[in-house]
């Protein structure tokens, strides 16, 4: 077994960080279609503002955790030390919204994204669900 050199090591970790293919610490950029919102976005139409959390990340996360609890047809996929990842299904035609917050340890904030996975327009369905999941959060 042949090992790499350390050199070709650090140039294989810098492409893959700079082609995302290591990004699951960050939220995906919205598409151009209009049913997506990200705190993240630069454009106002997707632009949403993310979470405070001023404090420490697990206080943080057992208040959002316990927001999401509130939520119909919510399950959790991925929850890692920075990330977790929700899959929100509706409740009448069944569609299915990813959201993801990535815990922003640096700006003591939580980045947000919500994205249908169908469909082209959501009728602001993501970003009342956002907003309504900072609304549970400021509660707790």
């Amino acid at each position: 077994m042949r090992l790499l050199p350390l050199r070709s090591c650090l140039i294989i970790l810098l492409w893959c960080a700079a082609t995302n293919i290591m990004a699951d610490d960050r939220l995906e950029p919205c598409p151009e279609s209009p049913n997506c919102v990200s705190s993240l976005a630069t454009d106002d139409d997707h632009r949403i503002a993310p979470m405070s959390y001023g404090g420490d990340r697990a206080t943080a996360r057992l208040r959002l955790l316990a927001a999401l609890s509130q939520l119909d047809n919510t399950e959790i996929i991925e929850d890692t030390r920075s990330l977790l990842r929700v899959k929100v299904t509706s409740s009448i035609l069944r569609f299915i919204d990813d959201v993801t917050f990535f815990f922003d340890d640096e700006k003591e904030l939580i980045q947000m994204r919500s994205a249908s996975r169908s469909g082209y327009y959501d009728f602001g369905a993501n970003r009342r669900r956002l907003e309504g999941i900072r609304e549970l959060y400021e509660q707790q």
